[in-house]
């Protein structure tokens, strides 16, 4: 069996009487690229939070690369973007990416860096720009350039194409699958299922708490008689609300 780099079982989390995530288990291969889809709300920032250790669970165990993810170590091969990103306002553009490379301990070249905002069509004239000033989307490219220019070996990314351009998701795209020929593993959460279905090796469906499918995008059509991903998600959905609980 190939190394995991993110293994979650029995995972059990409550805010109050509410819960969000029941005996959740997942297994990610490190080197692929895992997605995890389902409606808003549905728990699906919880569960990255989780993982990271950013919110406390309330029964079982999670691990990243061998090591439970209540160590610090376990974090140390981890780059984040979370949903709703929002970069201290007080903070140029060029100071946060400064901040962000410091904290990752990844030394990158000015060309490397130039060629990350060229890809994003991150315009290099607002670097001296204060983060405040960003768009949503122009936010967001910032976000992901640090991700990508981290070196880590796992991308946890909540929603990493929300706000983005068609051309800034294409190169962004086509930058993930350079970094998975380097070994890097990728795990996001999308409701673009078009995006799911180019990228992830494998998927989970997460509704009513619990993990409905589990597999790759290619045996979700099939299961769910889809000729597209969001075709089959609306049979897969619609199947599961109209069972009794």
């Amino acid at each position: 069996m190939s190394e995991s780099a993110i293994e979650c079982h029995k995972l059990l989390k409550s805010y109050g009487q509410n819960r969000v995530l029941d005996e959740i288990d997942l297994r990610v291969d490190a080197g692929s690229f895992y997605a995890l889809v389902g409606v808003n709300g549905c728990g699906k920032s919880t569960m990255i939070k989780a993982i990271l250790d950013l919110v406390a669970i309330d029964r079982g165990s999670i691990e990243l690369f061998g090591i439970s993810h209540r160590q610090v170590s376990s974090r140390n091969q981890v780059a984040y973007l979370p949903d709703r990103f929002s970069p201290p306002a007080y903070l140029r553009c060029k100071e946060y990416f400064q901040y962000m490379l410091e904290l990752y301990a990844n030394k990158q070249s000015s060309r490397q860096i130039e060629e990350m905002l060229d890809m994003l069509a991150l315009d290099r004239t607002i670097m001296d720009s204060s983060v405040r000033r960003l768009s949503k989307g122009m936010t967001q490219k910032l976000g992901i350039a640090s991700c990508l220019l981290s070196g880590k070996k796992l991308l946890m990314l909540d929603e990493p194409m929300s706000g983005l351009d068609p051309r800034a998701r294409a190169s962004f795209k086509r930058q993930l699958f350079r970094l998975k020929q380097q070994g890097v593993t990728l795990f996001f959460s999308s409701h673009l299922l078009a995006d799911v279905d180019e990228l992830a090796d494998r998927m989970a469906v997460l509704h009513r708490r619990q993990v409905c499918f589990e597999g790759t995008p290619g045996e979700f059509r099939q299961t769910y008689r889809g000729g597209n991903l969001e075709q089959a998600y609306i049979n897969c959905i619609d199947k599961i609300d109209q069972s009794p609980l």
